[in-house]
Parts: C-alpha cells; structure tokens; sequence
C-alpha cells in the first residue's frame, strides 16, 4: 500500500510527463518508476517510513518531556533518562533495553512509554517500529499459550529483522498467562545472534500493576515520617519489587525466567498521585486543549476524586486516568 502510494505521488508530481505518455508507456514509466524507487532507499524513506529514520536521541529533549509531562514520578523519570539515552549512546550494547514499569492505574507507566516512542521515532507509538501487546486483546485465552509463544516469538523474529531497533511494549503484564512471556527469553539474553538475527538493539517494555501494593507501602511509610516523596530511592524499591512481581501469582511475571535469570534490567516504581499532582495533569491538559488556566476549575476536578488509605487519604486511586473525563464535564458547562 504505502510502495503503491509513493509511486502515484511520484507521477503527481510530473504531470506534464503523465500527459504525454501513451496507457501503454504509462504503464512501462510506473514499473520504470517502482523500480527506481524500491532501488533507491533515500528516495523510498522520502515517502515511507525507514528504520533508519530514526530520531538521534536528545537527552535534553527527552528530560524536558519527562519534567512537562510526567508527574510525581522522580524516580522512573530518572530511570528512564538514564536508562533510554544510555542505551541509545551504546553502539553496540550487549543485550535489549528491558524495562518494567510497575504501578497504579493512572500514575503514568503509558504515558512514559509514549514518551520513549516519541523521542526515538517521530510516529510514536503509530510508528511502523513500535509495536503494542495488550495482554487481554492478544492473548485472551489460556488453552492457546502455546500458540500464543509461536506467535510472540514469530512476530518479534520478523519486526527485529526488519529493523533491528525496534520497540516492543507490553500492556497488562499483570493480566498476561504465567508462563506465556518467558517464549520471549531468548530474545533478551546476552547473545550476539538468534537464529541469525541480533535483539541487542531492541527496546522491550512491560507495563504492569504488579508490585503497587508494595509501592504504596514504601510511599506511605516516607510520609508518616514526615518525609518527602523525593527522598524515596531506587533501592528502597527496587529489591522487594522484583521479590514481589516474581512471587505474585496473578502476574505474567509469577516464577519467570527473566526475573529469575536478570534479564529485566530496570524495574521501574510508578508512586501513588497526590492531590497536587492530579492538579498538575489538569492544568497541562486544559494548556493542550487550548483553555485558559482556571485555577477555580482545576481545584473542583481534583477536590471530585476519590484517595486512599481510607484514614489518610494521601494518595489517588486512579491517578490521573479520570480527571480528563472529570474535566469535560466543567469545560462544556
């Protein structure tokens, strides 16, 4: 479709040769021209997406959507600066990029990774080289694991031979068959080949509400004693996450192997919003849509959510993910 599509715009742009041709020749000049562009890969790139078109990562740029963006999350903000630009600088890493982002609904695992997408290719997550696995849409049933694997494996084989620099994202990894993710395992370890293809260019993301309990605790604990969220450090999550998703029986990560052999390279905590924070995503989204800021309004959408625990009440139960809906509702009034 798209090599259809660049051919016709090729001839559009010479519309005095098109005039002048005979149906015969004209059809002898769209071969002619299919040829040239299939053997020209510059001029192909011009009209299609190439994986070679990928953006030169900007770390500055990427630390600026984080900080404009992403709320209340200190700590996968700089994980995932470091651990994306890092990666991208390395000409030749010794394995895939595999980050597992954990947390509650609403407190940005999605949206991190839309930022990832969008700071290497320009398409973002509709680019032709990031591709996207709901666990509940793709592998819905349990009785097709094992035809689910030779899928998984079959599709990450074929979209990494095509681009070696390719984005894999995995949604609902709380909701994904035990067992399932592990046919991927080879992809992820330290091999410079797989059957003649190479992953180690290769970018794997899993998002999962795997691990928020223990989150929340750790969150908690700082704030009856009366510390700031952003004294909360890596390793005072990190350990006890990776414990926790690798002992939940209700994740796709229960006993895997690639916790278990240390494929996963970062575990990544998504902290519970507080009320200045949903504050925060109202504000941006009103600049977005191209609203004044209401200060008045942005307080009543945020005062309309629900906090937990029941006695304190510091942290929102559903992040951000409903106060756009929230917001609707005063801006149409």
């Amino acid at each position: 479709m798209k090599l259809g599509r660049a051919a016709l715009a090729l001839l559009l742009l010479a519309p005095c040769v098109v005039r002048a041709v005979e149906p015969i020749s004209l059809s002898l000049a769209l071969a002619g021209v299919l040829t040239t562009y299939i053997s020209y890969p510059r001029l192909y790139c011009l009209f299609a997406e190439c994986c070679g078109q990928m953006r030169s990562l900007s770390r500055e740029a990427l630390q600026k959507d984080l900080d404009n963006k992403l709320f209340g999350q200190h700590l996968a903000k700089k994980v995932i600066l470091n651990a994306v630009s890092g990666f991208l600088s390395n000409p030749k890493p010794k394995k895939p990029l595999t980050l597992s982002l954990h947390g509650w609904t609403g407190t940005g695992k999605n949206f991190a990774s839309k930022i990832i997408a969008e700071n290497i290719y320009e398409g973002g997550l509709n680019s032709d080289y990031v591709h996207l696995f709901v666990a509940t849409l793709h592998f819905p049933h349990a009785s097709n694991i094992t035809l689910y694997k030779d899928q998984l494996q079959m599709w990450i084989r074929g979209n990494v031979s095509a681009c070696a620099r390719s984005i894999f994202i995995f949604d609902e990894m709380d909701k994904m068959h035990a067992g399932l993710i592990d046919a991927i395992k080879p992809f992820l370890d330290y091999y410079d080949v797989v059957d003649e293809v190479s992953y180690q260019k290769a970018i794997f993301i899993f998002l999962s509400n795997a691990g928020a309990e223990r989150i929340t605790d750790v969150a908690l604990d700082f704030w009856k004693s009366g510390k700031q969220r952003e004294e909360i450090k890596l390793r005072d999550m990190e350990p006890a996450l990776a414990v926790s998703v690798f002992n939940n029986k209700n994740s796709g990560f229960w006993h895997s192997s690639l916790i278990d052999r240390n494929l996963i390279d970062y575990f990544v905590p998504f902290l519970p919003l507080e009320y200045k924070h949903l504050k925060m995503c109202i504000r941006v989204e009103m600049q977005s849509r191209g609203y004044e800021v209401d200060e008045d309004i942005i307080s009543k959408v945020a005062e309309e959510m629900t906090f937990f625990p029941k006695e304190e009440k510091v942290f929102s139960d559903k992040g951000c993910k409903t106060v756009f809906t929230k917001l609707d509702y005063y801006l149409d009034d």
